[in-house]
């Protein structure tokens, strides 16, 4: 039988896929006017979220030392984000964090090969 403790670790699924940017507002303009996503989120100057009709989330993220490379990322969903962060960190896991915005908590982890991930509790609304 499994523990509330080990279901609150587990990764559930993919809240959100992401593209680094450049230009956050070029970038959002591009996906809202052009490709005709819906902004669920926007955070002036830095990026913004789209909520797919399936559910899914799409993401653009300008990195805080403004450093750029083509790439995406992958959050994935947690329940409870301190619980998951000291579950894989005691796994011998690289996770840094844990940092909030407006709409969630995150921690960033790196695999054996230099991959970046972000583990990812979405707030309440």
């Amino acid at each position: 039988m499994e523990t509330t403790a080990a279901k609150n670790v587990q990764i559930t699924g993919i809240d959100i896929s992401t593209y680094l940017v450049k230009d956050p507002d070029r970038a959002v303009a591009f996906w809202r006017d052009k490709m005709g996503l819906n902004v669920t989120h926007l955070f002036e100057g830095r990026g913004a979220e789209f909520e797919l009709p399936d559910g899914s989330a799409f993401g653009l993220w300008k990195m805080d030392d403004g450093s750029w490379s083509p790439g995406n990322g992958i959050m994935f969903a947690v329940s409870d984000i301190q619980q998951a962060i000291d579950y894989y960190r005691g796994r011998g896991v690289k996770i840094e964090g844990p940092e909030e915005s407006p709409v969630c908590h995150m921690a960033f982890g790196e695999d054996t090969e230099g991959n970046n991930f972000i583990l990812h509790q979405r707030k309440q609304t």
